[in-house]
């Protein structure tokens, strides 16, 4: 018999899949990349502070073309499970491969504008769509 009381005891696989069970789909994506985020020793999102450098990871939810002073520009939000962060490509148009529900890793400095994280021209790379 165990000393350990049953509530005390570490969740086993079949409380693991009855919680994966009765989770949001929202909520296991966002668990996902979360922990992808942190396999790959990237800074989370909704850790990053103004002016701050960093390399952050995760999906691209939207992507949309609006000029910025006259200049086009390409818009995407990336979403890694904590945050969004806008990331911002001035003088673009378009970039092949950036799409929604493309995972990507982005570097750079972080600004705030109207209260939310951008980052204007960073480095990008796209992650391999078969991980996806």
């Amino acid at each position: 018999m165990s000393a350990v009381p049953r509530s005390e005891k570490p969740a086993g696989r079949f409380r693991r899949m009855l919680d994966r069970l009765s989770s949001s789909q929202e909520d296991l994506e966002s668990e996902e990349l979360r922990e992808d985020a942190a396999t790959a020793g990237c800074t989370r999102i909704g850790d990053c502070q103004d002016r701050q450098v960093v390399t952050v990871t995760g999906t691209l939810r939207t992507v949309t073309q609006r000029p910025r002073a006259g200049v086009p520009a390409l818009e995407a939000e990336l979403f890694d499970g904590t945050a969004a962060l806008d990331v911002v490509w001035l003088g673009r148009r378009s970039i092949v491969g950036i799409e929604p529900g493309r995972k990507l890793i982005a570097s750079g400095r972080i600004a705030m504008s109207r209260g939310r994280r951008v980052l204007f021209n960073p480095k990008y790379e796209l992650r391999p769509l078969g991980r996806e």
